[in-house]
């Protein structure tokens, strides 16, 4: 393809959004130099040693997000998935309201308490109006604090999980990111599994969970995002009658290591399906490097030409794209389900040649850049939304207002910045492939 053939593309790219999914390389790039801008409707203060950013939010919805922090990184194979089991099973039933009190009372406030692990943390979180927002405060934090974690409940929950595990199976789709995390992330904390494995969860017991709580369930682990029209004097008392009265510990938050070089590599799940299924990761920078926005508008392009190469021009598939996955340790994914698996992969090792060759001017960028910029804040403009994006700023800057610099950072990537960061990151490939094993040629997925 030419050059400028590829300049046409990248001002007309398929939509894009922001998404979660090597030879020795130069000294790391330095992190990146906050601006810090006024942000007059956000604060951040502590209470009773837990740090908390608030945001003043519209009408009288509350969002609050806890965030218990180190993720995958305070875990072990053994205990993987202990903690969102910990949380899941206190639905079960607490101290001050056993299981069926606790579901009449949060059904009485319309109220919802959110639960997600990932890689860096576990949310715990509250959606609710300032109306019923102490009723709803004091079930959530006696979930966190005194669950009953009766022997039967217990096992109801991780039996659930056990159930949904292996139901990935069934789902190539869902065996295929699991896969290609741990396959990449060998040897590294990401590479377990937040939700945890068959034989962590079998082993786990009540006696463990109550173990993780001794252990884990400290001050120093958590912030608080609170978007929403509270007094910080009401947030005072809340924090104070609750989490405050918990042991400070000593964990500290840490940006998680880098992964080392290695040579692309294919593994291959056989599986008799009616396509194939084709990912691969590769590791990014540290998300407060300056590479790592560069690497995020490189993706976009890259997503771009995919969806164009394979599917439009070649109709090989109806899904294609290289993923930007937004972690404290930024990586990425090509993934495509094809039948014809050597024909696509061809075209990405094509794509990201021309990309790692041809310095696309950087005007050609502004339009791709704007898209990107206007759909990304759409999907952010949820009280949830921005709450996690204060946190990651937090959390992966180093500082909350590092937030209003998104924009302008994004907008200062050059076309040389693609092709520098496309040729740093994009290669070394680790590719995982379901499906037939007789349409992928290794030597191929081993050349990039």
């Amino acid at each position: 393809m030419r050059a400028t053939t590829l300049f046409v593309l990248v001002a007309a790219a398929a939509p894009v959004s922001a998404q979660r999914i090597n030879p020795s390389l130069p000294t790391a790039p330095r992190p990146v130099a906050v601006a810090l801008h006024p942000d007059t409707s956000t604060t951040s203060y502590e209470i009773n040693g837990i740090r908390v950013i608030h945001r003043a939010g519209a009408a009288n919805l509350v969002v609050m997000n806890l965030y218990l922090l180190g993720g995958v990184r305070t875990m072990t194979p053994q205990t993987a998935g202990l903690e969102p089991m910990y949380l899941a099973v206190s639905e079960q039933g607490t101290e001050r309201y056993p299981k069926e009190s606790l579901r009449r009372a949060m059904a009485r406030t319309g109220s919802a308490i959110a639960l997600d692990a990932t890689d860096d943390w576990t949310l715990f979180g509250i959606r609710a109006t300032t109306e019923v927002l102490d009723s709803v405060w004091n079930i959530f934090t006696d979930r966190l604090m005194r669950p009953r974690l009766e022997p039967a409940e217990v096992n109801f929950v991780r039996n659930q999980a056990l159930n949904a595990i292996r139901q990935l199976e069934e789902s190539p789709d869902a065996l295929l990111s699991r896969a290609a995390d741990s396959i990449a992330f060998r040897d590294h904390p990401y590479a377990l599994s937040p939700m945890g494995t068959e034989a962590s969860l079998s082993a786990l017991t009540r006696e463990s969970l109550q173990a993780w709580r001794t252990r884990w369930l400290v001050k120093s682990r958590m912030l608080l995002v609170v978007v929403g029209n509270v007094p910080r004097g009401t947030l005072e008392r809340m924090l104070n009658g609750t989490l405050g009265t918990l042991p400070a510990g000593d964990y500290q938050w840490t940006m998680p290591d880098t992964l080392p070089a290695r040579p692309s590599s294919l593994t291959v799940l056989p599986r008799t399906l009616p396509t194939n299924y084709v990912a691969g990761m590769y590791r990014g920078p540290r998300a407060n490097e300056r590479d790592a926005a560069a690497l995020r508008v490189a993706s976009a392009v890259l997503s771009g030409q995919l969806f164009s190469e394979i599917r439009s021009k070649n109709n090989l598939t109806y899904s294609a794209s290289a993923d930007y996955r937004d972690e404290g340790l930024v990586s990425g994914k090509l993934f495509v389900t094809t039948t014809l698996p050597d024909s696509a992969l061809k075209i990405m090792r094509d794509q990201i040649r021309l990309l790692q060759e041809v310095n696309i001017p950087t005007p050609a960028l502004a339009p791709l850049i704007q898209q990107f910029l206007t759909e990304y804040f759409l999907d952010n403009e949820t009280s949830t939304a921005q709450a996690d994006f204060l946190a990651r700023a937090q959390l992966y800057r180093g500082d909350w207002r590092a937030a209003n610099q998104f924009m302008a950072e994004l907008r200062a990537v050059t076309g040389e910045d693609v092709r520098r960061v496309t040729r740093r990151y994009l290669r070394n490939i680790q590719w995982v492939y379901v499906g037939d094993p007789t349409r992928i040629t290794r030597r191929l997925a081993e050349s990039f």
